[in-house]
């Protein structure tokens, strides 16, 4: 008998995380056996496109609390994108026998961590789905809903090895808890940790040494009351930290939906971790039924009508095949729009087919928009009349005075003074 049934009667009321619903089938999938040890008891269902190519991705979808692996599979819209993008799924089911409430428990130390319980047994079953799609090792993702979003936090932290990338769908941080009383606390009122603090949970559950680290993906909605919105803002501070990044947004995008995109680049200017905020949305997974390219899914229990969280996250982690530009042509009729003391504002010419655009500054990326177009920031800002380089805060003189300085980016939104190599001042 697992340790979490006893207390099965007691959590019926928390809804996403902890609350309880009879075990579906899982119709429509194809369940695999014999994909190693499986110390946490838990069944494995892949589903994978006709004439899946050698060398595809992998994504791993956990389900949350009172739901089953065909649920989310039915649900959530990521078969449509499995299809489109030419990956495979692996979907990880749970039952009444490990947590009467069809939970995955990660709130155990004992099933969250490295070689241990329920996350051993998914990483097993990636290896499993690996060895009979020809998988791609490098391109193996992972993202979940409540429970199984607080299960993919863990799981990032506890197998940075194994994925690039992760999606946390009104989840929690890693590590936030260790018992079910500490599992309330997290979901209702998380404590207020420093960025550091987190992040040294992540690395004391990483293999020593670890430098590499999954780029990782935040939905929250403000109208949770099941997993309170705190959450995202210390996964933020939790997932910046462990990239080594600052908690000030590189930039922000509106995305429709109500949803509001939060970026934090890493040092080369490529997204590391992603916030997506969706306005009024209760708890559950960000889904938009409709036939259109960015639409998935279907409105549920759980499943809420808003946008659709599987195109963005895919997109985010590169499974659209973004990352080759070479095919289309570079945007023309370039032009400033508008100025303010801190900012540029820019637009061109859209070019058919573009997903997205991504915006340079002196060779270096700035920017990545899904419009035609975009305001830059800068690199330095005015107040009480002075100039001060972002981030830093260095003083650069009056701002409405004609002083030349020279701005050396240390970090993503963080510039110092570097005058040393500027010639002819």
């Amino acid at each position: 008998m697992r340790r979490w049934a006893t207390a099965a009667g007691a959590l019926a009321l928390t809804g996403g995380l902890l609350g309880a619903a009879p075990q579906a089938s899982a119709a429509g999938l194809t369940q695999v056996t014999g994909f190693g040890t499986n110390p946490g008891n838990l069944s494995m269902y892949t589903y994978a496109p006709d004439a899946l190519p050698a060398g595809a991705p992998l994504v791993v979808a956990l389900h949350g609390c009172t739901q089953s692996a065909n649920d989310y599979y039915a649900h959530s819209g990521w078969p449509k994108f499995a299809d489109a993008y030419g990956f495979a799924l692996v979907l990880p089911q749970t039952s009444s026998a490990n947590n009467a409430n069809s939970c995955f428990n990660w709130f155990e130390p004992g099933d969250s961590g490295r070689g241990q319980g329920e996350a051993l047994s998914i990483k097993q079953m990636v290896d499993k789905a690996v060895a009979l799609h020809g998988g791609d090792t490098r391109r193996v993702y992972i993202t979940g809903l409540s429970a199984g979003g607080a299960m993919t936090s863990n799981m990032l932290a506890a197998y940075p090895d194994v994925f690039a990338g992760g999606a946390i769908g009104s989840g929690l941080p890693a590590r936030c808890a260790g018992s079910v009383s500490t599992a309330y606390t997290c979901m209702y009122s998380p404590p207020d940790k420093s960025p550091a603090q987190w992040g040294d949970l992540v690395r004391s559950a990483a293999p020593a040494g670890t430098n590499s680290w999954p780029r990782v993906a935040i939905w929250q909605g403000t109208a949770d009351t099941t997993v309170r919105p705190a959450n995202a803002t210390e996964l933020r501070d939790q997932w910046t930290n462990v990239w080594g990044i600052g908690q000030t947004p590189s930039r922000t995008e509106n995305l429709g939906g109500g949803t509001t995109l939060s970026v934090y680049d890493d040092a080369s200017g490529r997204s590391a971790v992603e916030v997506y905020t969706v306005s009024g949305m209760a708890h559950g997974l960000a889904v938009d039924p409709g036939s259109g390219a960015e639409q998935c899914g279907s409105a549920g229990t759980y499943y809420l009508d808003t946008i659709c969280s599987s195109y963005h996250t895919a997109r985010f982690w590169g499974l659209d095949g973004d990352q080759d530009t070479g095919s289309l042509p570079a945007p023309t009729g370039l032009t400033v729009t508008g100025t303010t003391d801190t900012t540029v504002s820019l637009s061109w010419q859209a070019v058919a087919g573009a997903a997205s655009y991504a915006v340079y500054r002196g060779g270096t990326q700035v920017g990545r928009t899904t419009s035609a177009s975009y305001t830059d920031t800068g690199r330095a800002y005015q107040s009480g009349g002075h100039a001060y380089a972002k981030g830093s805060g260095q003083a650069m003189g009056l701002w409405n005075t004609f002083t030349s300085h020279t701005l050396k980016q240390t970090a993503p939104g963080h510039y110092v003074i570097d005058d040393s190599g500027c010639q002819g001042r």
